[in-house]
């Protein structure tokens, strides 16, 4: 007699990233949101009686990609300033419009926005950064996309708080009237060290020890801010938040651009994570993270797309791709990241980075049934001799026919199931024409 399941899907290839490789012809068998087993498809067919089936003939299924960056209600500034340099971008161009617009109304509607980008596009995760924290999250769970949502804190005036006391008041109050929503989870987030004083650092690590909250931040993304450190403190600022007491597993490092080697024995000696954006990193011009480096150290490095604002995409297939590219580029070994090990940070790594890794980021019993289905099926991606290294080098994020987070589906044939497309435009537009009016 067949075991009755929810749901069954049956691919060409399973990507289950852990273990490595890929699977032919098997079926991920789902019930009650986990996952029950990866099996060849004709044990499974055997075994298992679903109450729906999937068939993917064409397709690579692998986990929901993880977002470790983003801030996704800039997603109503993209392309706002573009070919600028950070500096100029943020003080001429962002700052000003964030402290004309930004609201609990923007912050709501860019983050939806943003929600629908990354699940159309296999993301199902995502860490965001940004102001007001509560009206981010009722986004998030009218869209049903996983996030980890930041708590920001800034040591000047906002639309959101006054001073760093008000950003971590506020912070801790969105956190306790969401903290039990099943999708998502909090921490501290400071913007950078060069806007946060020593005195509210002290203060963020008292409370993310005390709530056991990690601690994400942008860290050393310019050669700017590396040299301002340098010659103001002779230090450099990961060694000055380790001397704070803010490193260690729970603290995610956003960007680590331009690192020391002894920043990058520092981030090893403490098991921080790493999140590496190298669209944007790119397209500010930023400079090349040290991947291939922080990863010989045993550094978990993930990948985050930063905010459409200065990207333009939310779009962590891109990133994948170009990740690979850089680490190659910089060592100069075309054998450098090689695709699966830059599949992993998309998924498994991001996961790990963000404390759930336990829950997501890899197809094994147990797990919540968070999964992606590619399709690989169009002559332009033919032949496929290896479905790993074309889910990074060929396909991207316009191959992604469905998405199921906690076993129900958000992407169905290429289409939001719970979100309309129209509604979303017209949100947007909405939108465009007030910020042009800036």
């Amino acid at each position: 007699m067949r075991t009755v399941v929810d749901l069954c899907i049956d691919a060409r290839w399973i990507v289950p990233i852990e273990p490595a490789g890929a699977l032919e012809h098997h079926t991920l068998v789902v019930d009650r949101e986990a996952i029950v087993a990866v099996a060849p498809s004709v044990d499974a067919e055997r075994q298992y009686q679903p109450r729906e089936r999937v068939a993917l003939p064409t397709h690579a299924l692998l986990p929901g990609l993880v977002n470790a960056h983003t801030h996704a209600a800039m997603a109503l500034l993209r392309g706002i300033a573009d070919d600028v340099p950070l500096n100029a971008w943020l003080k001429d161009h962002i700052w000003p419009r964030e402290g004309r617009f930004v609201s609990p109304e923007f912050v709501h509607d860019g983050t939806l926005l943003a929600a629908a980008e990354m699940l159309l596009g296999g993301i199902t995760c995502c860490a965001d950064q940004y102001f007001f924290p509560d009206a981010a999250a009722r986004a998030y769970r009218r869209s049903g996309i996983r996030a980890f949502v930041g708590l920001p804190v800034l040591d000047f005036p906002t639309p959101y708080a006054a001073d760093a006391e008000a950003y971590l008041r506020e912070g801790l109050t969105a956190r306790d009237a969401w903290k039990h929503e099943a999708k998502l989870t909090f921490a501290f987030a400071p913007h950078a060290p060069y806007t946060v004083s020593d005195a509210s650092w002290e203060k963020i690590v008292v409370y993310a020890r005390q709530l056991d909250l990690p601690v994400q931040t942008h860290l050393q993304e310019t050669r700017e801010e590396l040299d301002a450190s340098l010659a103001s403190s002779a230090i450099t600022p990961l060694a000055r938040l380790e001397r704070l007491g803010v490193t260690g597993p729970n603290f995610i490092a956003v960007h680590a651009t331009h690192l020391t080697d002894a920043d990058l024995e520092t981030l090893a000696r403490q098991s921080c994570q790493v999140v590496h954006c190298p669209v944007s990193n790119s397209k500010l011009a930023s400079g090349i993270a040290p991947v291939a480096r922080l990863r010989e150290r045993g550094v978990n490095v993930a990948l985050g797309t930063d905010g459409a604002a200065s990207n333009n995409r939310l779009d962590v297939f891109g990133e994948a791709r170009l990740a690979a590219l850089l680490a190659k580029l910089a060592t100069r070994d075309a054998a450098a990241l090689p695709a699966a090990a830059v599949l992993r940070m998309a998924t498994l790594d991001g996961a790990r980075a963000l404390g759930l890794d336990a829950r997501i980021g890899s197809l094994e019993a147990g797990k919540h049934a968070d999964a992606v289905a590619v399709d690989l099926g169009a002559f332009e991606h033919a032949p496929c001799y290896d479905p790993i290294s074309h889910l990074v080098h060929v396909a991207g994020r316009d191959q992604v026919s469905d998405v199921w987070i906690a076993g129900e589906r958000m992407v169905a044939d290429g289409t939001l199931v719970s979100l309309d497309a129209a509604e979303l435009g017209a949100l947007a537009r909405s939108w465009q024409e007030r910020l042009s009016r800036a």
